[in-house]
């Protein structure tokens, strides 16, 4: 466990395992430690980076607003910071994070060896917000009430467990230490980096389809697209629009049975296999 300074905001870090670098990120108030289940299963083979963006886990707060140019440009630079290789990197995006994941690639495409989306968000036509800063500014004022009452010291950890719950297969426990999870939900600091990035989704979202538009991803790039249904249907609509997505990047598709949106809690053994997959399908 680390701490890089990025943008003058420290961010929190850990690197283990050896081998290609594979980097995790999860989604909207998840943390590091989310990953736990997945990690043992892929530093036999990669050097596994994960790290917590602003606001989220153990990393200091960001007062800018989320973009996925800058969040792209986030995981170049913490690869830098850490002096890690920048080339056939796996990048690894969660929920939200996928958007961040795929503008990496795009950005960098001489450094990325492989895409893997778990359950990413996806926003097929989402719009430009207007006045991002109001919206800033909002998810500020609404942070600093909530926590001047109290809120995340005496709900956090409650929230926490509540959301991975109803975000795993069959209501699963959420198997995270209490201790962790009260080191970090209890703050102030993760409750204004959940409303900020919350606030600037759809913007997110829609800089990364400009940016589909400008920088194509590197040919041959292996991605793959990881689907948790919401429901038994078999009309479920998620799962139409993530195939949908992997038609739009030409990628590897699978529906992961057994799984709520937390995949990495509930099928690691499922990212896993993405990942080693997916790399081994880039270096044939």
């Amino acid at each position: 466990m680390t701490f890089v300074r990025i943008g003058g905001v420290p961010h929190h870090v850990t690197v283990e395992g050896a081998g290609p670098v594979c980097v995790l990120s999860a989604g909207l108030a998840m943390s590091w430690f989310d990953w736990d289940p997945l990690v043992p299963l892929l530093t036999p083979h990669r050097t596994v980076v994960r790290f917590d963006r602003p606001g989220h886990g153990l990393s200091a707060p960001s007062y800018t607003a989320p973009t996925a140019e800058g969040e792209a440009h986030r995981i170049a630079a913490l690869l830098d910071a850490l002096h890690l290789p920048q080339r056939d990197v796996t990048v690894v995006g969660h929920s939200i994070a996928a958007f961040h994941a795929e503008a990496y690639a795009r950005l960098y495409p001489g450094r990325v060896g492989a895409l893997v989306l778990v359950d990413g968000s996806v926003e097929e036509h989402p719009g430009r917000p207007v006045a991002p800063g109001a919206r800033t500014a909002a998810a500020r004022v609404a942070a600093g009430v909530l926590g001047a009452a109290g809120a995340p010291a005496a709900l956090g950890p409650l929230a926490r467990r509540a959301v991975v719950r109803l975000s795993r297969a069959g209501h699963a426990a959420d198997p995270a230490p209490a201790a962790l999870v009260r080191r970090c939900y209890t703050t102030t600091r993760v409750l204004r980096g959940a409303l900020l990035e919350n606030a600037h989704y759809r913007a997110v979202a829609a800089e990364l389809l400009a940016l589909r538009e400008r920088y194509p991803l590197p040919a041959g790039l292996p991605v793959t697209v990881l689907a948790a249904p919401d429901s038994p249907d078999a009309t479920d609509t998620w799962t139409a629009r993530q195939r949908a997505l992997a038609d739009v990047l030409g990628a590897r598709f699978e529906a992961v049975p057994d799984s709520g949106h937390l995949m990495m809690l509930d099928r690691p053994d499922v990212i896993a296999g993405a990942v080693l997959h997916d790399a081994r399908a880039g270096h044939d």
